[in-house]
């Protein structure tokens, strides 16, 4: 399967963490990337040099790197807290600086990658300035990524401002050539189907002749998916697009331990239930036991190349 051209769909650390495990079975992997992030150093920047937010790309470039090149080391490299470039990483500031040189977002991205000689491609998926809206089930409206993370209501629908605007260039195209378009993992509204309220994304997801598989996240959400199971991501995205988007999901069937357990219950999040949903389900052990209980790279990649594989005999 390396040849094939996936197509993956996210933002934050979940996006990354699959194109870091992925990119050691396939070589055209485009990543698409969410563009709504006001929060960090991203948010920093947009603010101060009316950039795009750069954290994800910067991300999904060294994720698609060879890791331990100096180079991908420096790109990740965070300035120390004290001083004005205090929180700001290397990779940030070198993008907002290629932007400003060549007069576009989209041209700094490609040349970063060469200098990282990334496997595949990033693409921004809107070369707009947008901000994320939610509309919480109790009426109450909140602006802003890093906001809407932080509320305690359940969200029942997600906008952007301006409504619909348009995809980057080759976005659309991507994803209607795409063989396997990929949603998550990531944070359900914020990372996810925040690319699917872009102009003409969710049709060409829809005329895409593409296998589409969503990875769902290993634990809740506080502010985002407090108390979802399986199902209920899978209604989200498709409220947000439409019934049958997805051919397959990715749950995580591994106990994640007792010790991360106890540390996620501070904050309100649990480990996510699968229950049953209409829609193909592969489950595995894919959490990473450190810190957080994230999705392990091999783990997930493992699994994609045998839905993958499975897929592709069926269409033969």
């Amino acid at each position: 399967m390396k040849n094939l051209n996936i197509v993956a769909l996210g933002g934050g650390s979940g996006l990354s963490t699959l194109l870091r495990g992925l990119k050691k079975y396939n070589k055209s992997i485009t990543a698409v990337v969410n563009m709504a992030d006001d929060g960090g150093s991203s948010g920093k920047l947009r603010s101060e040099f009316g950039v795009l937010p750069p954290g994800d790309i910067r991300n999904c470039l060294v994720a698609l790197s060879e890791e331990e090149s100096l180079m991908s080391k420096l790109f990740q490299y965070r300035f120390p807290a004290q001083g004005t470039l205090s929180g700001h990483s290397f990779g940030n500031l070198f993008l907002t600086a290629m932007s400003s040189i060549l007069g576009s977002f989209d041209g700094a991205i490609a040349n970063c990658g060469e200098v990282l000689a990334i496997r595949g491609r990033v693409l921004p998926v809107t070369l707009s300035s947008i901000v994320l809206e939610a509309e919480l089930e109790c009426g109450k409206k909140v602006r802003g990524e890093s906001k809407i993370s932080e509320v305690e209501e359940k969200i029942k629908r997600i906008n952007l401002s301006p409504m619909s605007p348009p995809a980057a260039p080759n976005v659309i195209d991507v994803l209607k050539n795409a063989d396997i378009i990929i949603l998550g993992p990531g944070s359900l509204y914020t990372s996810i189907i925040v690319n699917l309220l872009i102009d003409g994304v969710v049709d060409a997801i829809k005329l895409s002749k593409a296998y589409k598989i969503y990875v769902c996240n290993i634990m809740t959400q506080p502010g985002e998916t407090k108390n979802y199971k399986l199902s209920g991501h899978v209604s989200a995205i498709e409220e947000h697009s439409y019934n049958g988007i997805l051919d397959c999901v990715i749950a995580n069937e591994g106990i994640v331990p007792k010790k991360l357990v106890k540390r996620y219950e501070k904050y309100g999040a649990s480990q996510v239930e699968n229950d049953r949903i209409r829609i193909r389900t592969e489950k595995g052990n894919l959490f990473c036991d450190e810190f957080y209980a994230r999705h392990d790279p091999d783990k997930l990649a493992k699994i994609l190349v045998k839905i993958i594989k499975s897929a592709l005999k069926c269409q033969e």
